[in-house]
């Protein structure tokens, strides 16, 4: 049944209300988006008001790597590199099958390995890496994936990206997940000008409080994968607007910017 494009209930999953409002300097000027006369009390009140809204905005988001173990979630965030969570989905069941442990892994043929691996590119590389986990699991944790940040990151293909996902994910241990969707959004909310993941990750932990930094990581995701887009924004259908430096750097038209919002199926595009 058809219904009315200026009706709320017509919009798409995650479009909100935006109130009409002149973009500001950074879509008309291109200036940068961090204002460093910002204070940092005014930044960390604006940018935990952008936070309660995306969790209104975003009220599904989880990880949408499937997994049942640590393990599981391990080997499954390090093949989402450069592929999207969807190809990865569509490999794991076959391959947790085949290898059920670490030891499984370590042990594994690599050529069968490779072959289950090819739809995620990188393959070598990533069995590579794989196998290498499996090793280093068995000959330095018995086998059991660690639940310490530091401890996860000596572990081949494993960066502090993946040992948050694993950390908030598997382990309940918060963690900020700062991958492309992630650091391109806070810098376009002007909460951080840094690009280095490393510097980001520790500039939002001082802004975010730490018992929400795996949803707000998700949420984060979300919003840049349906509404918050690289090359073109949903900004006239974004509920961020209203607190947002970029306001205007993508249409502002409601109905046109409504027709850039991804559903969930749409959208898995990293």
């Amino acid at each position: 049944m058809s219904r009315s494009a200026t009706s709320p209930d017509a919009l798409p999953a995650y479009t909100r209300p935006v109130r009409a409002r002149r973009p500001g300097p950074v879509a008309r000027l291109g200036v940068s988006p961090f204002d460093p006369e910002e204070s940092p009390l005014a930044r960390t009140r604006r940018a935990r008001r952008m936070a309660r809204e995306l969790a209104v905005i975003h009220p599904d988001a989880h990880c949408e790597l499937d997994f049942t173990t640590p393990l599981e979630l391990l080997v499954a965030t390090v093949l989402s590199a450069q592929t999207t969570d969807k190809t990865v989905n569509k490999v794991t069941p076959v391959l947790f099958a085949r290898y059920p442990d670490a030891a499984a892994y370590a042990g594994a043929d690599r050529a069968e390995l490779e072959e289950v691996l090819k739809p995620t590119g990188f393959f070598r590389a990533k069995a590579n890496s794989v196998i290498g986990l499996g090793q280093a699991l068995v000959e330095r944790f018995d086998g059991e994936v660690p639940g310490r940040l530091a401890d996860l990151v000596t572990l081949p293909g494993v960066g502090r990206k993946t040992a948050n996902v694993v950390l908030g994910n598997a382990f309940g241990v918060p963690g900020l997940t700062v991958d492309t969707h992630f650091g391109r959004l806070v810098r376009r909310f002007g909460w951080t000008a840094e690009e280095d993941p490393v510097k980001v990750e520790a500039e939002i932990a001082e802004i975010v409080p730490k018992k929400e930094w795996t949803m707000f990581s998700h949420r984060v995701i979300f919003h840049g994968r349906r509404v918050c887009h690289a090359k073109k924004p949903a900004c006239g259908a974004c509920g961020l607007a209203a607190w947002c430096p970029s306001y205007g750097i993508g249409p502002l038209d409601p109905e046109a910017a409504a027709k850039l919002v991804k559903t969930p199926a749409a959208s898995d595009t990293e």
